[in-house]
């Protein structure tokens, strides 16, 4: 992630109506939140499902 992410920020009053437009606009594949239009959605929704499963599926150590 170091060599490939970049974090930026802006202050923004109304914060949900900006991550609306740049999710609509970029590609963010990980962002499953609005996002369906991205080709990786169902795969990646598909996915995590399946990992959340498997967790469930592990004992719990205490």
């Amino acid at each position: 992630m170091a060599d490939n992410a970049r974090v930026c920020w802006i202050e923004q009053d109304e914060p949900w109506a900006l991550e609306s437009q740049l999710i609509s606009r970029l590609d963010l594949p990980l962002n499953l939140d609005q996002n369906r239009h991205n080709a990786f959605h169902g795969r990646l929704k598909e996915l995590r499902a399946q990992a959340r499963q498997r967790a469930r599926e592990l004992p719990i150590s205490s």
